[in-house]
């Protein structure tokens, strides 16, 4: 019997995700890869001895990954080792203020008490909500493809809503629990990087804190890209074929279908087209007008996470006063938002974020050095310029020194920056968007841009513009659910 064929855009997570359950459920699976290799946002480069992955670094939510290679019969250790990291990550709110995040709970529990009086208690029970919240989320609302509000329309779904504070923001919800600043940052902060401020998302976000502080920040030894080679070996096992170096250019529609894919000068052809790659791209660029789901104004209507602005560098010292994850939270976090959300522009004295894989892995630096991979988060759709770039760079040497003491200006042996720009070459990223939509009230669950398209009948998408949202797990899952939609279809 003849398989059915599916073209899938693009090699990121989502993508590799629905190719394997497609492939594994019997249809022909091709990936077309616009780069030169697989990951997507997720890839990596090498040089001068220095490793770096380019994009997600915080390996959370480790049921979610555990569950997508069950479908399998594998485990995530089939392809990569995987390193709880202790502490989870440290937080710099000044010179010598420095909060370490144990993975042991009740030593992070007796932090927050000694930062506030009452908030130990406090924080166990702000994390059994989120527990609650977690686990109520991803066993009846995550995993769904989001097309109607039908799908959340049962009576245990709508009471179990309430429960879990849709309604009401992360800023009232953490209020109610904690009085310091300094605590309540400390549980914000995946909120501003995964897109949105504690004010515009809706408290069920809590359920990031239960994820974080009692699943555990997780390493995949020699780095995040271990993931992805580990999800390329699953789906080639499984028969998916992947061509790298082959941007779609041409989605070609005829009677609502389309009819073929014109990609790096050829002429692709299948029943199904899933595409994984950016929504917005597709949709605005790749499809006849009278095909698209949503218009141009729909799109610059919709609140986008961060974009952000990454430096890669590699230094020829061991550095002092730094962990695994380091957060510098010594300014207004406040601040640094509302230049994201309300008033886009560059912000004035951002917060930082480091990644030095090197502290755990020594594979990825040369002996006696470190590479350290630094993010700020910014707004999307701003002027990207080297001058600019290289004032932030400047602005993070010196705020390095300031807080740990080290002036590392000389040490820096290897340099590359990226931004929007990198991030529209790369990805034809909307606005040079990093994460995808912010998760608002408005932009959740069936009201984000639907899996399958409105006009075009065998065209689905997946990835961080549609459900269930931005970051790595949510993006297995919206491969999942996607590939789901396009196997039903299939069956009739």
């Amino acid at each position: 019997m003849t398989k059915k064929k599916v073209l899938i855009i693009g090699a990121g997570f989502s993508g590799l995700a629905a190719a394997s359950v497609l492939a594994q459920d019997g249809f022909d699976v091709t990936v077309l890869e616009k780069n030169s290799m697989p990951g997507g946002r997720a890839r990596k480069f090498s040089e001068n001895g220095f490793t770096f992955d380019m994009g997600p670094s915080w390996y959370w939510m480790p049921d979610v990954f555990e569950k997508f290679f069950a479908i399998f019969g594998k485990t995530p250790q089939d392809y990569y080792k995987l390193q709880r990291l202790d502490p989870s990550y440290r937080f710099y709110f000044g010179k010598d203020e420095i909060v370490d995040v144990p993975a042991n709970f009740a030593e992070v529990v007796d932090i927050f008490e000694k930062e506030e009086a009452g908030a130990g208690v406090a924080l166990a029970k702000f994390l059994a909500e989120a527990e609650y919240k977690y686990k109520v989320a991803m066993s009846r609302f995550v995993y769904k493809p989001g097309l109607s509000m039908f799908e959340f329309a049962r009576p245990e779904l709508l009471a179990s809503a309430f429960r879990l504070d849709m309604f009401s923001s992360f800023d009232k919800h953490l209020k109610q629990y904690f009085k310091s600043p300094r605590l309540r940052q400390m549980l914000e902060f995946p909120i501003l990087f995964l897109g949105g401020t504690a004010k515009n998302t809706p408290a069920l976000y809590s359920l990031m804190n239960y994820g974080d502080i009692k699943l555990g920040t997780w390493y995949p030894v020699g780095g995040m890209y271990s993931v992805v080679e580990g999800m390329v070996e699953l789906a080639v096992s499984l028969g998916v074929k992947l061509i790298y170096n082959c941007p779609v250019e041409k989605l070609e529609v005829s009677g609502a279908n389309i009819t073929s894919v014109i990609a790096a000068g050829e002429k692709f052809e299948a029943p199904y087209i899933l595409a994984s790659a950016d929504y917005h791209y597709v949709e605005q660029h790749l499809i006849p007008d009278e095909y698209k789901s949503y218009t141009e104004r729909y799109w610059e209507s919709r609140v986008l996470s961060p974009s952000s602005l990454i430096f890669f560098l590699g230094i020829d010292i061991k550095l002092e006063g730094m962990e695994h994850h380091t957060l510098f939270f010594d300014q207004d976090l406040n601040k640094h938002s509302e230049a994201i959300y309300e008033n886009p522009g560059w912000p004035e004295k951002p917060s930082l974020y480091f990644s030095c894989t090197s502290k755990t892995d020594n594979t990825v630096a040369p002996e006696g050095m470190e590479n350290l991979f630094v993010l700020i988060p910014v707004a999307p759709g701003l002027e990207d310029t080297d001058e600019t770039r290289e004032k932030y760079f400047r602005i993070i040497l010196d705020r390095f020194k300031e807080l740990t003491g080290q002036d590392i200006s000389e040490n820096v042996v290897f340099k590359r920056s990226y931004a929007h720009r990198d991030f529209e070459n790369d990805y034809n990223a909307f606005k040079g968007n990093a994460y995808g939509l912010a998760n608002t009230l408005m932009q959740t669950a069936f009201l984000k841009p639907k899996m399958r398209s409105k006009k075009v009948k065998n065209l689905f998408y997946a990835g961080q513009l549609t459900a269930p949202g931005p970051g790595v797990p949510p993006a297995l899952i919206s491969g999942e659910m996607a590939a789901r939609l396009i196997m039903k279809d299939a069956r009739g």
